[in-house]
């Protein structure tokens, strides 16, 4: 897969999954903006895919 589309497909799972995403938004409003994004990046499964998509993009670098 060539840099562009992992771009393409992270801006797809952000705004398939995340920008509306009900968790994300009470943890916000509950415990903070830090303790939310913290959340998506560990224990959420679109956030580990993220994290998969963003190794992809740094070993192509």
């Amino acid at each position: 897969m060539n840099r562009k589309k992992i771009y393409e497909e992270v801006e797809v799972v952000l705004t398939s999954f995340c920008q509306d995403c009900f968790l994300r938004k009470h943890f916000r409003k509950e415990r903070g903006r830090s303790y939310a994004h913290q959340f998506c990046i560990s224990e959420c499964t679109v956030g580990e895919k993220l994290k998969l998509l963003g190794k992809e993009l740094k070993d192509r670098s």
